[in-house]
């Protein structure tokens, strides 16, 4: 029998996930009675034909995305993508249960361990993120929360043998900020904003440290913990949600300009700005500090509705960085992040499938308890 975690329709228990996490306490206690979410067994996943193969998860990390799927969040134009029930955990580093030959000719022995990409760049069925209709084979065959799941051979990453896990499992945040960074085009001394220090926000900033000639970097991170890891990657400075806009005006020179109503803005600004929180706030934020004809990077999942006036009036460039058809070398450039940038101790916890509830808790209010990434480790059994 397969055990896992399986997100499911429930029309009441989306609209409770939503109300509960606008709430002024947001999700602290609750994620465990609003989630649509159940640990269940069921039969084995069936291969649905050549090139798929079975892998065992050892651990699968609890990302933003996978948040916005459970809580509800998530933009309906991505629903129509996961088809339900459907198995969540994007971040996983596995085990493969049988010898398999990858498309460049390597062949990976029983046991070895893999990334399995959920956005590869070929290999039937794998590149279009289409639904399929099987529970536990929907999309790119199933996510990793998980004991058993399905992966194309297209999909399977060998790890390095020097690789902890628990730098393995970061290598899919690490690849998308690696990506985001090659589509914000970040010229030699040119000033970037980072909005939003949790994983993705931290990995981009190693990715612009490692793969830019970028000039100052400036990160807004709302707790003690991120600011820290935010100036250890790399951040030459560190600002507060509520002084975002005063710290990039003195930063950069600006001018401030506070409308009759919302919020203040910036003529100038920085050159390039990410938001990698996916928030309406942080959108907002890094439109209003970015100067005119400079360039605005979607590097967390979009949430919530923002006032896009700033985007026409100043002739901003939005860009979507989602890692459908990155560039060969990304998943390389990532995996020597993980092997390399100090990693240490981002994976701040992990759980068994069994304690899902604490799972979440833990990974809602990771920032405020000093954590950056949880992840599920689907070995244990209790």
């Amino acid at each position: 029998m397969t055990r896992g975690l399986e997100l499911y329709a429930s029309v009441s228990r989306q609209a409770a996930s939503r109300l509960v996490g606008a709430g002024p306490s947001g999700w602290s206690g609750l994620a465990g009675v609003a989630a649509p979410l159940r640990y269940v067994e069921h039969g084995d996943p069936v291969v649905p034909g050549p090139g798929w193969v079975t892998v065992r998860p050892r651990l699968a990390g609890i990302s933003g995305s996978d948040l916005a799927l459970v809580t509800g969040r998530v933009s309906a134009y991505l629903t129509a993508m996961v088809g339900l029930p459907f198995v969540p955990g994007q971040e996983v580093v596995a085990e493969v249960q049988e010898s398999v030959t990858l498309d460049d000719g390597r062949v990976l022995a029983a046991g070895d361990r893999v990334v399995v990409d959920p956005a590869p760049g070929s290999g039937p069925g794998t590149g279009d993120g289409r639904v399929g209709d099987g529970g536990w084979a929907r999309g790119v065959g199933g996510g990793g929360w998980s004991r058993v799941m399905l992966a194309h051979r297209g999909q399977l990453c060998p790890v390095p043998a020097t690789l902890p896990d628990a730098r393995a499992v970061l290598v899919d945040p690490l690849a998308a900020a690696v990506h985001a960074v090659d589509r914000a085009r970040v010229g030699a001394g040119q000033r970037v904003l980072v909005v939003g220090a949790g994983a993705a926000g931290l990995c981009t900033v190693l990715a612009l440290r490692a793969h830019t000639e970028a000039g100052q970097v400036a990160v807004v991170a709302k707790y003690p913990r991120q600011a820290e890891l935010a100036r250890r990657f790399g951040a030459d400075v560190v600002f507060d949600p509520d002084g975002a806009v005063a710290g990039v005006r003195r930063a950069t020179h600006a001018m401030r300009v506070s409308p009759r109503a919302g919020g203040a803005f910036l003529l100038g600004g920085v050159d390039v700005a990410f938001d990698a929180a996916g928030r309406a706030s942080s959108l907002s934020t890094a439109l209003r500090t970015t100067r005119a004809g400079g360039r605005v990077v979607l590097s967390g999942v979009p949430t919530g509705r923002v006032d896009l006036t700033p985007l026409w009036a100043r002739g901003l460039e939005l860009v979507g960085a989602a890692r459908r058809g990155a560039a060969p070398s990304v998943l390389a450039r990532a995996f020597a992040l993980a092997a390399g940038a100090p990693l240490d101790g981002v994976v701040a916890a992990t759980y068994p499938l069994t304690r899902w509830r604490e799972a979440l808790e833990h990974a809602l209010c990771a920032g405020r308890l000093g954590a950056v990434r949880i992840a599920f480790d689907p070995t244990v059994a209790l």
